[in-house]
C-alpha cells in the first residue's frame, strides 16, 4: 500500500522543480534586465572603447584615463614611444545624454547573449586645444637636440677608386609640426591607443632620392669624364690631361656638372711657367768658341694663356679628348734648348761683326755698325725674332728720312737694314758715328741676309769683351 502512496505521489515532484528553475531564471533575467538598464551589454564598443557593463559615469571614467602611444622616429632610424593621457588635456564628453541614449537603445531582454554592438559619437568628444599643443609640443621629437634635418641625396667628390657615386638621401626625423598636430588631434578624437607618426607621414622628405631622374643623368655625365684624355706635345715632353685629373676639378652643382675653372687655370699656368721661353736668359754658344748668357729680348714661346684657358675649358665642357696645340702669341723655332734653332743671325755688337747661320751652316759674315754709343741710342743686347721684312721702305723720325732697300725689323723700330752711304763698317764706327738704333750694313750682305731670313727667325744681340775689331770692312 505504501509503495502505491509513493507512485501517487511522483508526479507532482516535477512540476514544482520545474517552476522554482523558471522562477529562478525569470528573477535572473529581470535582475539582468534591470541591471543593463543603465550598463552597457556585453560585447558593446563606443567610440572604439569596451565598456561591456560599464555605466556612463564609469565610461566617462575611463575616458579620462584614456591614453595614447605616440610612436616616434629618431635619427638612427630607431623609434621610442611617448604617452598623452586624456586627464593631461582635459578629455571628456561634452554631454552624456547621447551615451544614455546609447543605453536605452539596448536589446536588454536579450543582456544574457553577446551583442558585439558599435556606437559611434559625432563630435561629443572635447579636450582644452590649448593642452594638446603643449603636449605635442613638449615631444622629444620636436626637441632641437634630438632633431635631425632630412638630407638630400647627392653626388660624391670624385674618389679614384670608386669615382662618382651618388651618397642616398637621409630621412633625419624633422617633424612637421602642422601635420603632427593634425594625426594626434584626429587619434584622439578618434580614441585611438597608438599612432605611428612615421607611417602617419609626419615627417620632413627628402626632396631629392637616389632615384631622382636627374640626379642619374648629372652622375651619367660626371662618369663619362673618368674617359678624358687631352694631350699636349711640347717637343721630346708630353702632358697628358687624364680623366683622373680632371674628375678631381668636377663637382656636381645641384643637377649639373660644373667644372672648377681655377683648377683649368692653374694647369695653364704650370704649362706656360715650364714651357713659355720669352724674358728668359739664355745660354748661347758664340761663333767665337765661347759660351755666355744673353738676357733681354723678346723672343721665345709665349701662350696666350687666357685664350688657352678659355679654349681648354670649352674643349672640357664638350667632354672631347684628343690632341691640343696651345694658343700662343708668339712661337720660337722650336721646344727645348736651344729654343731658337740652328737658323739665325748673330751679332756681337762688341766686335762689330754678323754672322748669318742657316740650318747649322754659316752662310755669311759682314761687319756693320749699330746703334750710337755718344747719343744713347746703342743697340740693346737680347735675343729677338725679325717681324717682317719689307724692300723699299723708308725710315722715318723727327729729324730724319732715310730710303733703304732691305728693311728687317726686329726689336720695334730697330731692324736690319743697307746703308748704302756708309763708307766703312766695324771697328768703332758706332761710338761717335752710329746709328739711332738700327744695324747699318752693307747693301749686298742687307740683301743676302733678306732672302735668308723670314718673319719669326731668331736675331740673337750680345756684347763678348775681348772681341773689339780695329780692322775696318769697306
Amino acid at each position: 500500500m505504501e509503495e502505491e502512496k509513493k507512485e501517487k505521489r511522483r508526479p507532482g515532484v516535477l512540476p514544482a522543480v520545474l517552476g522554482v528553475l523558471l522562477l529562478a531564471a525569470a528573477s535572473a533575467w529581470g535582475g539582468g534586465r534591470l541591471y543593463y538598464e543603465n550598463h552597457f551589454l556585453p560585447g558593446t564598443r563606443v567610440d572604439g572603447i569596451d565598456v561591456s557593463g560599464l555605466t556612463v559615469e564609469e565610461l566617462e571614467a575611463k575616458i579620462r584615463d584614456y591614453l595614447l602611444c605616440i610612436v616616434e622616429r629618431k635619427s638612427d632610424g630607431l623609434t621610442l614611444e611617448e604617452d598623452i593621457q586624456g586627464k593631461e588635456i582635459g578629455l571628456g564628453y561634452t554631454s552624456a545624454e547621447p551615451l544614455r541614449e546609447f543605453l536605452k537603445d539596448q536589446k536588454k531582454w536579450m543582456w544574457f547573449l553577446p551583442q558585439e554592438e558599435e556606437y559611434r559619437t559625432k563630435g561629443l568628444i572635447s579636450w582644452d586645444q590649448k593642452e594638446l599643443e603643449a603636449k605635442v609640443d613638449g615631444l622629444t621629437g620636436f626637441r632641437e637636440d634630438f632633431a635631425e634635418m632630412p638630407a638630400d641625396a647627392y653626388i660624391s667628390e670624385y674618389d679614384p677608386e670608386t669615382g662618382f657615386v651618388i651618397v642616398p638621401e637621409s630621412q633625419g626625423n624633422e617633424l612637421d609640426r602642422q601635420k603632427t598636430l593634425e594625426v594626434i588631434r584626429e587619434a584622439v578624437a578618434a580614441l585611438m591607443d597608438r599612432v605611428d607618426l612615421a607611417a602617419m607621414g609626419c615627417y620632413e622628405t627628402p626632396c631629392v632620392t637616389s632615384e631622382n631622374e636627374e640626379l642619374l643623368q648629372t652622375l651619367e655625365k660626371l662618369r663619362a669624364y673618368e674617359d678624358l684624355e687631352i694631350i699636349y706635345t711640347f717637343g721630346e715632353n708630353i702632358e697628358t690631361l687624364d680623366g683622373e685629373t680632371v674628375s678631381g676639378w668636377l663637382h656636381a652643382d645641384g643637377m649639373e656638372a660644373a667644372l672648377d675653372e681655377s683648377q683649368v687655370e692653374a694647369f695653364v699656368v704650370m704649362l706656360r711657367k715650364r714651357y713659355d721661353t720669352i724674358f728668359r736668359p739664355r745660354t748661347f754658344m758664340t761663333s767665337y768658341g765661347k759660351e755666355i748668357t744673353i738676357e733681354g729680348g723678346d723672343y721665345g714661346w709665349w701662350m696666350n694663356y687666357p685664350q688657352e684657358i678659355a679654349e681648354l675649358t670649352e674643349m672640357i665642357r664638350r667632354c672631347e679628348s684628343g690632341e691640343r696645340t696651345p694658343v700662343y702669341h708668339q712661337t720660337a723655332d722650336r721646344y727645348g734648348k736651344p729654343d731658337y734653332g740652328d737658323t739665325y743671325v748673330e751679332i756681337n755688337l762688341t766686335a762689330q761683326h754678323l754672322f748669318l747661320y742657316r740650318d747649322g751652316n754659316l752662310l755669311l759674315e759682314s761687319d756693320l755698325v749699330s746703334g750710337s754709343s755718344i747719343r744713347g741710342d746703342d743697340t740693346p743686347p737680347g735675343v729677338y725674332s725679325i717681324t717682317y721684312k719689307q724692300r723699299n721702305a723708308t725710315l722715318t723720325n723727327e729729324d730724319y728720312r732715310t730710303p733703304v732697300s732691305y728693311w728687317m725689323p726686329f726689336n720695334r723700330n730697330i731692324g736690319l737694314h743697307d746703308a748704302g752711304w756708309r763708307r766703312s763698317f766695324g771697328g768703332d764706327i758706332y761710338k761717335t758715328n752710329g746709328s739711332h738704333g738700327c744695324v747699318n750694313l752693307p747693301p749686298s750682305a742687307a740683301k743676302e741676309i733678306y732672302e735668308n731670313v723670314r718673319k719669326g727667325t731668331p736675331v740673337i744681340c750680345y756684347e763678348l769683351p775681348g772681341t773689339e775689331q780695329t780692322v775696318l770692312t769697306k
